[in-house]
């Protein structure tokens, strides 16, 4: 099988592409993301990069034109200054700080004059029109119709929150979407379907026809003014007909008397004390704290009113940090603050069951123009949110027992409307009824408004007004489902910010014990004018380019509809997430709104769960071996469907994430190494190797901020993408010794260029699984020595092994002092040990107890050995006066550093270790190793932190070493 490769087969600038996804995480203005929540989005940046580098052709694969190696690294490195390049600049204060620029930029393409996006269609262009023998376009509007013409199609049947074919489409490329999930179809068809149909259009709100010109409107502008425009009327009309349920609030004289409007109301669970003497309402506040702002300090004073009968608690609030612990919601459940009596989690779940369950009004939130205040709890505003009567309330049954959502159902809350207030209820459904009114209203105005045929696509069975009346609802409809992401009793109060946190901060439904109820109408966080305005800066923003196509279909049983098509895609990830079940929460409320606009869409009463492919034993019985092989069987046939639409010209990219790994009792290793293995990754490799795929590269792609990263979870900060081709029907077989050979010589290479990359300790077993399974595909099989199949377990496990041999011979690199530390912390991290024990390994590792104890790496004392701690290391250290510097106190100095310091502290000692920072930065991988498989979380994430800070804190040693001035001679 002949092709040419891509440059995603040969290099990639991996640092820009994973420097800019990272800081994309803290990008909301106009970003994707903020239309609408969906779990584990890939980075738009790193998405853009695979797709641009899949189609464009590395120099190699053009010896004609590139005859020389140094012509293809020339020609190499100027695809990189398009693709994504890291430059210094200084902002207006005179700080210098790295900055990405290029196509993965967020900034450069939304920049009309930065000129990255047609730079980066002109190299596609370019290279198919190489393929084809044409000439390449060169001008903007050529190149663009070149693409449209000659550019494969780019699919993607996994397409969730939609970042690989909205990049698609914002390259130029014909995008096609799919997805199982209603709600991850609608997302797809809001950012790449709908706004390419009214490209350029003016809007039809009266405020805009009567300010503006029709001709400057551009892409999607005009329809995302209207949303802005009927968002706001919504808002508005919503507020006249049940802002009364929002009243203001009286201040004290402290804050000047008069109104104010509440930001806020705090409420807290309560449920009956299990102590018949008491039986007043516990409250079940997991913190007395309101704000923990430095200088705003505010917290909640509760007080026993006896004189009661149950007794009753009153919260006032006060300035100052909460001090006594006690008495809260914790771990173990709660203690009654009238009598001391202590109620488990059991008993609060069979008094939510029963609907014993209450709430009660803590206190009040409102802002004074010159910042917001906390106030106790008001008994009249306590009352006006209980005269709150919804007339309609979602009442689908959450789905139980998935994990992702089964704290509902466990404390009663049967149906997914149990999880808002009435209040919320009221307001919720006032806004999902307001988006009929306002399509009909938009449907008249289009008409007024005068669109013609030219400005919106005919349409067969509706006119031109009604669909663009039916695209400007959804986005309305939409706008509604995210603010139920705030406008929730599962939302939380952040202390920190003064502010509601979403309901989603994590990919599953926590119970929440105390909760904010936020005022729709308060010009803050969950407004819904505010939402509204919000999605319209995203929906700007859009591409709006190129005709795209959103369907409804299940990758595992139906055909792609397409041929020769470039795909890539972000399968399920095992058993990581219950999309299904999660996004029930959204659908109840956008089927009610939606359902006659979209009734293919939303034609069942919950999202459809059996036929989603994920290996979720509740849905077997229990089974987890069922679960596994329908999720094995389903990836399989899903692959098999890409393999057969596939264009053979271009590789198809896999992204995955998914850390879960399992040890067997046996080991397969001669030093008795365990046998360990990854249940998600066997999955989706089988599934791949099986539909005929082989593996040509793996990326790792950094898809969260390193404040993101958590050790010992199964949340990574990279995810692993894989380029695939299909493996030649000749590709010959191999043995099990073969296999363990080429390991062994080609993968220590593969994995010291991860560590050069910097990939994170997190992720290097992760990584490592390209690489090492680039291998192994490469056969059509792997025999064992009985003549049976290896199975992929088996390869990862040996992968596994290779990986530990590795870190273990890297040891090798270190001074006595250090391999002695090693083992040492192996088998006793910071404790004491006897000396007997130390002496005996000192001997092994050729050194000695008493010339450590004077480098200052431990204590021995009274018959003992310890490594210092971290905290226990001297101020101040300078290795240019210590005459004994060991790889081990550089590195523990530095993370020490690091968390005291900063990376500008770290930076200053790096100076002074010189050539031993990168060993410490060695070092730090094979700690972490030790830290893993010890379990040992917050010990690895020193470790981890070190390795990821380590290119920032590199470049400011080597800036600070270039600024410095230097001795001259006088003659």
């Amino acid at each position: 099988m002949t092709y040419r490769k891509k440059l995603i087969e040969v290099a990639l600038p991996l640092e820009a592409i994973n420097m800019e996804s990272a800081r994309e995480k803290s990008i909301r203005h106009g970003h994707p993301s903020t239309l609408h929540l969906w779990w584990a989005r890939r980075p738009l940046a790193a998405c853009r990069a695979v797709l641009f580098a899949s189609l464009v052709d590395d120099p190699s694969s053009w010896p004609d034109k590139f005859p020389t190696e140094e012509a293809q690294n020339a020609e190499r490195q100027r695809l990189f200054d398009i693709l994504g390049r890291i430059t210094i600049e200084t902002n207006k204060k005179g700080i210098t700080k790295q900055v990405v620029r290029g196509l993965v930029s967020w900034d450069d393409i939304n920049d009309p004059n930065s000129g990255v996006l047609i730079a980066a269609q002109r190299e596609i262009a370019r290279s198919i029109a190489w393929n084809r023998g044409d000439k390449p376009p060169t001008e903007p509007e050529a190149v663009r119709r070149y693409l449209a013409g000659n550019a494969p199609p780019v699919y993607d049947p996994f397409a969730g929150g939609g970042s690989i074919p909205l990049e698609a489409q914002r390259l130029g490329l014909e995008a096609h979407a799919s997805d199982l999930n209603p709600v991850a179809v609608l997302i797809n068809k809001a950012l790449i379907e709908i706004p390419p149909k009214f490209k350029d259009m003016s809007p039809v709100n009266p405020e805009a026809r009567q300010k503006l010109k029709v001709n400057q409107w551009k892409g999607a502008q005009g329809l995302a003014e209207d949303v802005r425009y009927y968002g706001k009327w919504m808002r508005d009309e919503a507020e006249k007909r049940i802002g009364h349920l929002y009243p203001k609030v009286k201040l004290p004289q402290e804050y000047g008397e008069g109104e104010a409007t509440v930001i806020a109301w705090l409420w807290t669970r309560t449920a009956k004390c299990p102590n018949p003497a008491c039986g007043c309402q516990m409250p079940l506040v997991r913190s007395l704290n309101l704000s923990t702002q430095k200088g705003k300090e505010t917290r909640l004073h509760p007080t026993v009113v006896h004189s009661q009968n149950p007794p009753s608690i009153l919260f006032g609030v006060e300035k100052g940090k909460e001090e006594i612990l006690t008495n809260k919601s914790n771990r173990q459940g709660v203690t009654c603050i009238c009598c001391g009596t202590p109620a488990s989690f059991e008993y609060l779940r069979v008094e939510g069951k029963a609907g014993r369950m209450s709430t009660q009004m803590m206190a009040i939130v409102a802002d004074i123009g010159k910042g917001r205040v906390y106030l106790p709890a008001d008994k009249i505003q306590e009352e006006i949110a209980h005269t709150a009567k919804p007339k309609w309330q979602p009442d689908e049954l959450v789905t139980t027992p998935s994990h992702d959502v089964d704290r509902l159902p466990m404390y009663g809350m049967r149906s997914w409307g149990d999880a808002f207030t009435a209040r919320q209820l009221v307001a919720l459904t006032t806004l999902n009824d307001l988006v009929d009114e306002v399509e009909a209203k938009i449907h008249r105005e289009t008409i007024i408004a005068g669109v013609h045929d030219s400005e919106i696509p005919i349409h067969k069975g509706a006119s031109n007004a009604k669909v663009y009346a039916d695209a400007v609802a959804t986005y309305l409809a939409l706008a509604v489902s995210r603010t139920t992401n705030t406008i929730c009793s599962l939302a939380i109060w952040s202390q920190s910010r003064d502010q509601s946190v979403n309901v989603f901060s994590r990919q599953a439904l926590a119970m929440n014990w105390d909760f904010p109820e936020v005022n729709p109408f308060a010009r803050a966080a969950g407004d819904f004018g505010q939402t509204t305005e919000s999605m319209s800066k995203t929906i700007a923003s859009a591409p709006a380019s190129v005709a795209a196509t959103v369907l409804q279909r299940d990758a595992a049983t139906e055909d792609i509809p397409l041929s020769c098509a470039l795909i890539a895609t972000d399968p399920p990830y095992f058993d990581n997430v219950g999309y299904a079940d999660l996004s029930d929460f959204f659908y109840v409320w956008l089927r009610r709104s939606l359902n006659t606009l979209y009734p293919s869409i939303f034609g069942t009463l919950l999202t459809p769960k059996f036929q989603e492919l994920v290996a979720s034993h509740h849905r077997f019985d229990g089974n987890r071996k069922k679960a596994q092989e329908f999720f094995e069987q389903g990836l399989t046939r899903a692959f098999e469907r890409m393999y057969k639409a596939s264009h053979p010209n271009y590789p198809l990219s896999v992204y995955y994430a998914f850390k879960q790994t399992e040890s067997e009792n046996q080991t397969i290793t001669s030093d008795n190494l365990p046998a360990v293995a990854s249940t998600g990754w066997e999955t989706m490799l089988e599934g791949l190797l099986q539909s005929g795929f082989s593996i040509n590269g793996t990326w790792p792609m950094r898809t969260e901020r390193p404040t993101g990263v958590k050790v010992a979870t199964n949340a990574l900060a990279s995810s692993i993408v894989l380029v695939c081709r299909p493996r030649p029907e000749n590709a010959p077989q191999a043995t099990r010794r073969q296999l363990l050979n080429e390991l062994q010589r080609e993968l220590p290479d593969a994995i010291k260029k991860l560590q050069q990359g910097n990939i994170a300790p997190v992720d290097l077993a992760q990584a490592s699984i390209g690489p090492g399974m680039a291998i192994y595909s490469r056969y059509a099989k792997v025999l064992e020595a009985d003549g049976s199949p290896m199975r992929v377990r088996t390869a990862l496990q040996l992968i596994n092994q290779t990986l530990d041999q590795f870190l273990s011979e890297q040891e090798g690199e270190f001074d006595g002092d250090s391999r002695w530390a090693i083992a040492w912390f192996e088998q006793h991290q910071f404790n004491d040990g006897l000396y007997g024990d130390a002496e005996t390994l000192s001997k092994a590792k050729n050194t000695a107890v008493q010339g450590m104890v004077n480098a200052g790496i431990l204590i021995a004392k009274g018959g003992k050995v310890r490594l210092l701690r971290r905290d226990e290391l001297p101020d101040n250290w300078n290795p240019a006066d210590d005459d004994r510097v060991p790889d081990w106190e550089a590195t523990q100095h530095l993370i020490r550093t690091l968390d005291q310091q900063g990376e500008t502290g770290a930076a200053n000692l790096l100076m002074k270790l010189g050539d031993k920072g990168e060993v410490a930065r060695d070092l730090a991988y094979r700690l972490y190793s030790i830290c893993d498989r010890k379990n040992w979380t917050q010990e690895a994430m020193a470790y981890n932190s070190l390795v990821i800070s380590y290119p920032e804190i590199s470049r400011l040693a080597s800036e600070h070493m270039q600024s410095a001035p230097t001795q001259g001679n006088l003659f």
